[in-house]
């Protein structure tokens, strides 16, 4: 294990005088290998719940016992130092077990969105070197591996069942009355290439420990989403992994307590933010960690009533969504203490309403895969800004640049490209060093996001450079128009991008969806726009729709709608 120390701060740094006072931005870090987050809290909390999982529950000593005799049997099938192994499966306490297991193997954990289809899998696989993938029986999931075992794109997986993660009675309910919905994993033509898990375990958990050196090896390859062009997998290095969530737990020191909390999670394991902010955070403090197979309003609002999370890390959208349900006044949601936002933009509205529906306090993060994820947090003493992203996380520095020259550091308040430097921040692109160097200036990570620096060393967000409309030469940034859109009453969600314009080049198009029961037109939102925004800026075109895109998180998806304002310029 090797301490870190944080790097000395630029002249710039106006952050330090006016830091959280029970937060020291110079604390010294230790790099470790990630699976120490798991062993620590096993040698402590042996026998405190770990995981609840659809009615089943199980202790950390229990989740330690069963990554031992995982990381046994992946070492059996031949997985030593570096190999990539994948993790193709739904939130569930597989997925943690498998997690940890693969990085006690000396392996290299490759997470995979179960949505994608095969064709992006195989992409994946080829791009990442992935040799093994762990799953599940469910037809969902196993058809998609079962076709890339086929097609060669995939050596061998590793199979668990969903049922056997159930209570006993809901485990044989399940197969009787939903059995259709599962794969007979022993009449696979492929069969000679699948390992069962229950055979890869049956073992006594003495696994060959592997040499790992914190600060160089790789401990996950996490793949960017893609928003921007192809994916890329982040190299996250062992430290950076374990010192992210160091610095969370320095963030949020005197507001939680070790062991004691609940942690909602209903953001996909997968995701760089759950990954870090829910299950490694989570394992990290003992906590227990309330676990959905995916985001669903009714049952989630259902089981924050039932179940008494005290934390709960979400998107914009989802905080959203709960606060405008038709029961969110019936059902007791004031369990939840801190409630952490990232992913995309906090409008506003959203933290104010939330806040006052629940009594807990929404704060806005940011961070993205190349950062472990966590690179800035509101503070929690009650300093948090409406609209900000919040401060550099101990050790982090963030300095402002200027597009398209970002070796120059811009003044206060002016806006400019965010750049971090800090212990958080990957090593690289897997296989892409041109793509790796065009990414970085000098140690700093080139985020592609602008924003702006208060006196206070806040943060707020202005935009993606990529996501910038220039209107007659103007640039008109989509993010504060929808802010002011949030504002009208009858506003559920917005979009906004840029369309082709004839007169100004460009334009911005807004997509709204609006609340239950709601009405509103395009002249209601025109003239509820007049005193907020220039004329530059006023949407050309406004689409009300009763749905709109979103990624696998929850957050709202801009590239379905701009690729269909694109079609529409082919076949016109």
């Amino acid at each position: 294990m090797t301490a870190v120390s944080a790097t000395a701060p630029p002249s710039l740094a106006p952050w330090l005088t006016h830091y959280p006072q029970n937060v020291d931005w110079n604390e010294a870090f230790v790099a470790k290998p990630v699976y120490a987050l798991l062993d620590a809290t096993v040698a402590k909390y042996p026998t405190k719940t770990a995981t609840s999982f659809l009615g089943s529950t199980l202790s950390y000593g229990e989740i330690g016992r069963m990554a031992d005799r995982a990381a046994k049997g992946l070492q059996a099938i031949g997985v030593t130092k570096g190999t990539k192994v994948g993790l193709f499966l739904p939130n569930c306490p597989t997925f943690i077990v498998y997690y940890y297991a693969i990085l006690k193997a000396g392996g290299t954990v490759v997470n995979y969105n179960p949505l994608y289809t095969v064709e992006e899998l195989a992409y994946q696989i080829r791009d990442s070197d992935t040799e093994i993938m762990v799953t599940l029986d469910l037809k969902l999931l196993f058809e998609k591996v079962e076709a890339l075992l086929d097609k060669g794109a995939l050596k061998r997986a590793v199979v668990g069942s969903f049922p056997a993660l159930l209570p006993a009675t809901k485990s044989i309910l399940f197969k009787l009355f939903k059995g259709r919905e599962l794969s007979r994993i022993a009449a696979s033509p492929n069969a000679a290439q699948i390992v069962l898990e229950s055979t890869l375990v049956d073992n006594d958990g003495k696994f060959s420990p592997v040499a790992v050196d914190p600060m160089e090896d790789i401990a996950v390859l996490q793949y960017t989403g893609g928003t921007t062009g192809t994916p890329k997998g982040a190299m996250l290095t062992h430290a950076n992994l374990t010192i992210n969530v160091q610095q969370s737990i320095a963030w949020t020191r005197n507001m939680t307590r070790t062991g004691a909390e609940k942690i909602l999670g209903i953001l996909p394991f997968f995701h760089v933010f759950a990954m870090s902010g829910i299950m490694n955070f989570g394992v990290a403090e003992a906590y227990e960690i309330i676990i959905m197979p995916r985001f669903v309003l009714d049952d989630t609002m259902k089981l924050i009533d039932k179940a008494k999370p005290t934390i709960m890390p979400g998107v914009p959208t989802i905080f959203g969504a709960i606060m405008n349900h038709k029961d969110a006044k019936k059902l007791d949601l004031s369990s939840l203490k801190i409630c952490l936002s990232g992913g995309a933009p906090l409008p506003a509205e959203i933290k104010k309403g939330f806040e006052a529906l629940t009594g807990a306090q929404v704060v806005e993060a940011y961070g993205l895969s190349e950062t472990s994820p966590g690179a800035t947090v509101n503070p929690l003493d009650g300093r948090a800004k409406a609209g900000s992203i919040g401060q550099p996380l101990p050790g982090t520095i963030i300095s402002i640049r200027e597009v398209g020259k970002p070796e120059q550091e811009v003044p206060l308040g002016q806006p400019g490209e965010i750049c971090i430097k800090g212990p958080q921040v990957m090593k690289g692109y897997y296989k892409q060093p041109q793509e790796t160097a065009d990414t970085f200036v000098g140690d700093f990570f080139r985020t592609g996001d602008v924003g702006y620096m208060d006196p206070q060393g806040f943060i707020f967000i202005v935009d993606r450079i990529k996501d910038m409309i220039i209107c007659s030469g103007f640039k008109v940034y989509p993010r504060h128009l929808e802010e002011k859109i949030y504002e009208h009453p009858a506003v559920e969600e917005v979009t906004v991008i840029g369309i082709k314009d004839q007169y100004r080049g460009e334009a911005p198009k807004a997509f709204i969806k609006l609340k239950a029961g709601q009405t509103a037109t395009a002249d209601d939102i025109r003239k509820h726009l007049e005193t907020r925004l220039s004329k530059i800026e006023m949407p050309s075109e406004i689409e009300f729709r009763a749905e709109l895109p979103k990624t696998m998180i929850g957050k709202l998806s801009k590239k379905e709608l701009k690729a269909e304002e694109v079609a529409k310029l082919i076949t016109a």
